[in-house]
């Protein structure tokens, strides 16, 4: 095992100590260490609710005979940096996490990983690490948000920012905008539409590095907690046949990820995330192999803001699968 070099042996008796001072016994310590890489805070509502999928997963990785070692990553919420200076700092997170992920992993040589994102730049920060450091590793995010509503008219934070435009032109009064700050965003999960978040969640399961169901199980599901279950016991799974994010990560998966993206109508903010994610594999996308896969790709969802429906939609009609079997028909996904 890669965490022999931290555990095994006489000469490791200062570090069995070390990790003995926080509770682990022998057994824990002749097992797997995976860790369980949680962007949890209580600042974005993508992550309010993480601790709970970081114990549901480390609950799997237990079930399955490894050990979970978790630790924590910073993340911003877009939309509460939207506006003023905070958005200068959104961006560079992605580096942040990245390059944190990275230097646990290789100081600490765990045998595998879990990473809990949810929102924007977490997202692919988390991926840009996994295929850097290449152990092997699963990701499993937080869940959407669901839609809110008001009266009969289901909502979402974009329709609050149309909100705000609709009351400086004197459509709507003081206490509609506030009916609508109240509802549009009911609860935990990354937000309902199809947005970069959302996006790069369900992309992450066409690349083939998170469980079905990843994208687009909502937030608040009990099937969100057995999801994460699940993934603590494949990660078991991926460190006994050791199958690396380079294994997985290849440049059909990324013609596949583009190829789902363009069917969702997904965020154009992949076309930041998806090179640099391929980059760290010596993968190279350029705009002209997407341009290639748009041009041949149907557009079959229109999902918020391009249509009025919500991620919650798209998992009721059978989530990123269900897309990619109807793209496989056509030949358009790479088997």
């Amino acid at each position: 095992m890669r965490s022999d070099i931290v555990k095994k042996g006489f000469a490791k008796a200062p570090q069995r100590s070390l990790f003995k001072a926080m509770g682990y016994t022998d057994e824990e310590l002749e097992r797997p260490l995976i860790a369980v890489v949680n962007s949890f805070n209580e600042v974005v509502p993508g992550h309010i609710h993480l601790n709970r999928i970081a114990e549901a997963v480390k609950s799997g990785i237990r079930l399955s005979g490894a050990t979970p070692v978790e630790f924590n990553v910073i993340g911003v919420c877009d939309g509460i940096a939207m506006g003023h200076i905070g958005m200068k700092y959104s961006l560079i997170t992605r580096e942040l996490i990245a390059d944190s992920v990275e230097a646990m992993a290789m100081a600490h040589q765990f045998d595998g990983m879990v990473l809990i994102p949810n929102c924007d730049k977490i997202i692919p920060g988390m991926l840009m690490a996994l295929a850097r450091v290449d152990i092997p590793s699963i990701v499993v995010s937080g869940g959407p948000m669901v839609a809110g509503r008001v009266d009969d008219k289901v909502c979402d934070l974009n329709s609050v920012f149309e909100g705000v435009g609709a009351y400086s032109a004197g459509k709507i009064t003081d206490a509609e905008l506030l009916e609508l700050e109240n509802n549009a965003c009911p609860g935990c999960g990354s937000c309902s539409g199809m947005f970069t978040a959302n996006t790069m969640n369900c992309l992450s399961e066409a690349l083939g590095i998170a469980l079905p169901g990843n994208g687009t199980i909502p937030a608040v599901m009990a099937a969100r907690i057995r999801l994460a279950k699940m993934a603590g016991m494949k990660i078991v799974e991926l460190v006994k046949n050791n199958v690396k994010p380079s294994d997985i990560l290849t440049p059909k998966a990324f013609e596949n990820a583009l190829t789902v993206d363009m069917a969702l109508g997904g965020s154009t903010n992949t076309i930041l995330h998806l090179p640099a994610i391929a980059n760290e594999l010596g993968i190279k996308l350029n705009l002209d192999i997407i341009n290639d896969i748009s041009d041949r790709t149907p557009n079959l969802c229109k999902l918020s803001p391009a249509g009025h429906h919500h991620i919650e939609d798209l998992y009721y009609a059978g989530g990123v699968q269900a897309v990619m079997n109807e793209l496989s028909k056509k030949g358009l996904i790479n088997i």
